[in-house]
């Protein structure tokens, strides 16, 4: 490790948060940024159909660098450190759970650690090839398959990020005096992120990465969207519809799996019981009435500027950032539900793994004839509850038409006064039944208490104007 690399005028870290789309402050809330190279040799893999792990190429070089937010005061340090493989989808770095759960890392004194994947390592490098002379993944045999034109150039091993994942890990946790978070005490590791990556982690990598004491150098996953294997190595093959390695298997740590409802139809074939078995303890969360995602983690996509530098070119707006529009056209979703889903999930980890507290079993959505069933207000029926869809005053699609990523963007209709006055009468009523609703998720541990605290003061802040106007108001 190398690091802190100092930040100048003229260099500083891709993605840091007070270069983001919605610039953040991490110091006047008690935190630090800090970016360190990662070096190292790791193996190249082979993952047969029966799951064996071997060795292809062993001993490999590479570089990469690890973006780290922590608390400045190691008194206000919780002991965990969330690792975020973060999401190459755009050929650059995005934090997209970063932008989910950034209030609860802050409010709870977590670490953050968000970790390059070899797909976005040419977009640091044109970012500032200076700064990021050292990040390499260079294939050990150049020209051995041939690129597929999305996932890395033919001259890249994406292969060598198994080894690095755990080499991160296992250096956050160690006693070494140059580590990152040197001076803080690690208790526990949690890795995190949306697609394949983890999948793959988890049922290949995560048995034989282990500490010098036999512990698993990561401590539990909190994975969204459970679904789709990514491939082992450059050559070889993503696991195919069908393949026993596709569905998330056993860790001897805690594993919870979050699925919005608009991922749910994909997800289905992943679908596996939740358990409590020391050798797969593992929770499916299956979340009514969100969508696969919201204007949360595109808050922290890099700035315009630094996306143009990265990619050649930044899609859309800060407040549409995307190239093609929707039929008709909707605003990104600001619906709050899937955030506070993921807040409670990562709490819920922290106490299974820290204290051994099992959390709450979810109800699954409810799916006949191949389709999800909805309620009278449209949403799932089933599912993690929220106020929003226990006391609902719209129903929320989770998929909008037109192109591209409008399948995955969710959009609000909300009710007309009548229906509102049918459900409520009024606005006291509604108030009553969503601090209600609330009170009870919060017992239940679907709800942190200051996302409680949240929603509650969203709902008492419409002003009493409008609350004598109808509900919806």
């Amino acid at each position: 490790m190398t690091g802190p690399i100092p930040v100048t005028a003229d260099s500083f870290p891709f993605l840091a948060a007070s270069r983001s789309l919605q610039a953040f402050d991490l110091a006047k809330l008690g935190y630090v940024e800090e970016e360190f190279i990662v070096s190292g040799t790791a193996s190249v893999y082979d993952w047969a159909a029966d799951g064996t792990l071997n060795v292809k190429t062993p001993n490999a070089p590479y570089g990469n660098r690890i973006l780290l937010r922590h608390p400045a005061d190691p008194a206000r340090f919780s002991g965990t450190v969330v690792v975020e493989l973060m999401n190459a989808a755009r050929r650059f770095d995005w934090s997209m759970m970063w932008g989910f759960s950034r209030d609860y890392f802050l409010e709870h004194g977590d670490a953050w650690v968000g970790i390059t994947l070899p797909t976005a390592a040419q977009g640091l490098k044109k970012f500032n090839a200076n700064r990021y002379a050292a990040v390499s993944f260079a294939s050990p045999a150049p020209g051995a398959c041939p690129s597929d034109g999305k996932n890395a150039a033919p001259d890249v091993e994406d292969g060598l990020r198994w080894d690095m994942f755990s080499q991160v890990a296992a250096a956050l946790k160690s006693n070494a005096p140059s580590r990152p978070l040197a001076g803080f005490k690690v208790e526990r590791i949690f890795m995190t992120t949306q697609g394949g990556d983890i999948i793959t982690y988890i049922n290949a990598i995560h048995s034989h990465a282990k500490m010098e004491n036999g512990k698993p150098v990561y401590d539990g996953y909190l994975v969204k969207n459970p679904t789709n294997a990514a491939r082992i190595s450059q050559c070889g093959a993503a696991p195919g519809k069908g393949d026993p390695r596709q569905i998330l298997g056993n860790a001897n740590v805690p594993v919870i799996g979050v699925v919005a409802q608009g991922e749910l139809m994909d997800s289905l074939p992943s679908r596996r019981p939740d358990s409590d078995e020391a050798s797969g303890r593992y929770r499916l969360y299956e979340i009514a009435g969100v969508a696969h995602i919201d204007n949360n983690p595109y808050f922290f996509l890099p700035s315009v500027a630094d996306q143009t530098a990265a990619a050649g070119a930044a899609q859309g707006t800060p407040s549409w950032p995307f190239n093609v529009r929707c039929e008709p056209e909707i605003p990104l979703s600001d619906h709050p539900a899937l955030k506070y889903a993921y807040n409670a999930a990562f709490a819920n980890l922290d106490q299974w793994v820290r204290k051994g507290t099992p959390p709450p079993h979810g109800e699954r959505l409810v799916v006949k004839d191949g389709s999800l069933v909805t309620d009278q207000a449209g949403n799932g029926v089933g599912g993690v509850r929220s106020p929003y869809v226990d006391v609902p005053v719209a129903t929320y699609y989770t998929t909008s038409p037109g192109p591209g990523t409008c399948r995955e963007l969710g959009h609000t209709s909300t009710f007309d006064w009548a229906r509102l006055d049918a459900l409520y009468g009024s606005y006291k009523n509604y108030a009553s039944k969503v601090a209600q609703s609330v009170d009870r998720l919060v017992k239940e541990r679907w709800l942190t208490e200051s996302d409680g605290r949240r929603i509650k003061a969203e709902v008492n802040a419409v002003p009493a104007a409008s609350r004598a106007s109808g509900v919806g108001n």
